[in-house]
């Protein structure tokens, strides 16, 4: 059954999960890399609103540390990147949200495509690579995620590694690539494929992995972790969870069974997409929504990211992880992150494939 925009919403919105986070606390706080920063005193007149679709865990630690050092309280409302784009979309002007801060490009351009966001001004938007914010100026990326496939090096021999993604779809891959379909990223990097490529040949790319036997995983770290125990040869990721798996474990990247391969050549399985933040019109002018945004692509937040969740920084003066290569010298594809807008056709083409 296809379905209608209307429908689509109010089934995304049935399954959105709401929270909120707790008000800062006066005293002396630590910034997300660590550092200790005086702590402001809250003020019942500045709060924000943010919808979420980047997890509790993650971000957390950053917004607690905006309200330590801005006193602005922060009502975090969490949910799927898709989810929290779509009840955006149904709520309209009515939204009590300030700022959506989400995981993927292509839910601030279905935002955008509706008209929701203000345009941020000139001086936030030139933080960072034009490549990396909205050609309008209606979001501004705040992390950059590569996509990858990593591989257990016992499993697959480096020689043997794809020089194209369109290569897991033939036959000596048969069953040993591990996906997640209904992951966001999963679903932007085939809305990318869409936009390089066409409808046509995505098709026949996930109808080619649902007859190769795809393993099919819930997220990024199943596949990775299962890549690292052999269970799987190979899968199809963003670049950081060989990073959290080593975290976890207590290990260096290097001392892993999965490693990251880069795909070369510009192809479209290296998708760098990004993480990102737009202000919602109505918020377009308050000077804490504003704040929060700068707070983002500070030094603090994106130092937070790139040695706490292993993402690329996309602030000039900000390294990455030990270990990662540089962002700029990754062989990416041409491909306009304004375009990825359009992910109800991509999950319907994944759900036609029989993948999800």
């Amino acid at each position: 059954m296809v379905r209608t925009p209307g429908m689509w919403v109010r089934l995304v919105l049935a399954s959105a999960s709401v929270g909120l986070l707790a008000l800062g606390t006066a005293g002396c706080g630590e910034e997300a890399d660590g550092s200790e920063q005086p702590t402001a005193t809250p003020r019942a007149d500045k709060k924000i609103t943010v919808y979420s679709g980047r997890s509790e865990e993650l971000v957390k630690p950053v917004i607690e540390d905006f309200e330590k050092a801005s006193g602005i309280t922060v009502d975090v409302r969490y949910g799927e990147t898709a989810q929290m784009a779509a009840q955006l979309q149904e709520e309209g002007g009515r939204s009590p949200a300030d700022v959506f801060l989400a995981q993927d490009a292509g839910a601030l351009g279905a935002v955008t495509e509706h008209g929701l966001f203000a345009t941020l001004p000139d001086q936030v938007l030139d933080k960072v690579p034009s490549a990396y914010r909205a050609e309008g100026g209606q979001w501004v990326g705040v992390t950059g995620r590569a996509r990858v496939m990593v591989y257990n090096v016992d499993e697959v021999p480096r020689a043997d590694l794809p020089t194209s993604v369109f290569e897991v779809t033939e036959p000596e891959w048969k069953g040993k690539v591990g996906i997640a379909p209904t992951n966001g990223s999963f679903q932007a990097f085939i809305t990318a494929m869409r936009v390089k490529y066409g409808d046509e040949r995505t098709q026949d790319f996930l109808n080619g992995l649902k007859a190769n036997d795809a393993q099919i995983r819930e997220g990024n770290a199943p596949i990775v972790a299962d890549v690292d125990k052999g269970t799987l040869a190979a899968g199809l990721v963003n670049h950081y969870y060989v990073y959290e798996l080593a975290k976890e474990e207590g290990t260096s990247v290097d001392d892993l069974k999965a490693q990251n391969h880069f795909f070369p050549d510009k192809d479209i399985g290296s998708l760098v997409n990004v993480s990102g933040v737009g202000v919602l019109k109505k918020a377009g002018d308050d000077p804490d929504a504003r704040e929060f945004v700068d707070y983002l692509l500070g030094t603090g937040a994106q130092t937070y990211f790139a040695e706490e969740t292993f993402e690329y920084p996309l602030v000039a003066g900000v390294g990455t992880a030990p270990g990662l290569p540089e962002l700029s010298s990754l062989e990416t594809p041409d491909i306009d992150l304004d375009d990825l807008a359009d992910l109800e056709t991509t999950i319907k083409m994944i759900k036609d494939s029989g993948l999800a």
